[in-house]
């Protein structure tokens, strides 16, 4: 599939599971910034596709924090646009699409291992803290996928080329090369709750919606490996990427939502100005 010729198209993807923080102001920062050099269009995705822990008011404040920080988008939720519905919660129908597509040329199985059964897997090392542990195989083998009409009731795990070096030039940190079955192991696309895995919905989400630049946190670099992978397996366009520098605290930690002392709200309310939390 070609890219369509539209120009620069560049995204902000927060999740309201929780109040946003430094991190994500600096990676929003740079996302625009580098939307306006290419003097592209920038959008707004609202990923909320965990109803467990998503929450109206996270979305309502995500909105607010970033237009106090002066970031500007000219589509997303709550102003509709070319390639609306903006909210992963409203489209699912594109997901089901895809688990299909990825079913019928056998790309993924069904795996009823739970996450115990992984984590105590001799095999299953975990030595990235922010990464799942490989995946020791034991479902590998099955090729019944065509017995299940919808992916409910499962876990759903792309079978990984062993082997396979998946490489790509990030605009930022230069070459990034992973080695498929060692770096990482069959993942999740689909959830035994019915709740597409992230590394497939957004791989969906930006070729649906015309991404041709994606700015994230290095903590996802290797996720962007699993992703040129389902874009392959999908026949989808692979977008540039850049990696931004992680945001971390004074102890070395990188910042995630649990730190409420760095939330961009708690921020605000302690004096801070927009261009001082962007910097």
């Amino acid at each position: 599939m070609e890219k369509d010729n539209l120009g620069y198209r560049g995204r902000l993807a927060p999740s309201p599971t929780g109040l946003l923080h430094l991190g994500h102001a600096r990676t929003f920062g740079v996302a625009a910034e580098r939307a306006a050099q290419h003097g592209g269009t920038l959008i707004l995705r609202n990923e909320d596709l965990d109803s467990q822990r998503c929450r109206t008011e996270f979305v309502e404040a995500m909105l607010e924090d970033m237009r106090w920080l002066g970031i500007e988008w000219s589509e997303g939720p709550d102003m509709g646009g070319p390639y609306a519905p903006y909210s992963q919660s409203e489209r699912r129908g594109l997901y089901v699409d895809a688990w299909r597509t990825l079913r019928e040329r056998g790309f993924i199985y069904p795996c009823t291992c739970s996450r115990r059964d992984v984590a105590q897997a001799v095999a299953a090392p975990n030595n990235d803290a922010d990464d799942e542990p490989l995946y020791p195989g034991r479902c590998r083998t099955r090729f019944d996928a065509a017995q299940y009409g919808e992916p409910v009731g499962v876990n759903w795990r792309f079978r990984v080329p062993d082997g396979e070096v998946v490489t790509f030039d990030d605009l930022h940190l230069g070459r990034q090369t992973f080695l498929a079955g060692t770096d990482f192991g069959d993942f999740i696309v689909w959830r035994r709750d019915d709740v597409p895995a992230y590394q497939l919905a957004v791989v969906v989400d930006d070729a649906a919606m015309r991404i041709t630049e994606i700015v994230r946190g290095a903590d996802l670099l290797k996720s962007t490996a699993r992703q040129i992978l389902l874009c392959r397996a999908l026949g989808l366009p692979i977008p540039a990427h850049y990696h931004c520098d992680l945001v971390r605290d004074e102890a070395g930690v990188r910042l995630a939502k649990r730190h409420d002392a760095l939330s961009i709200r708690q921020l605000r309310e302690c004096g801070w100005a927009p261009e001082e939390v962007r910097e």
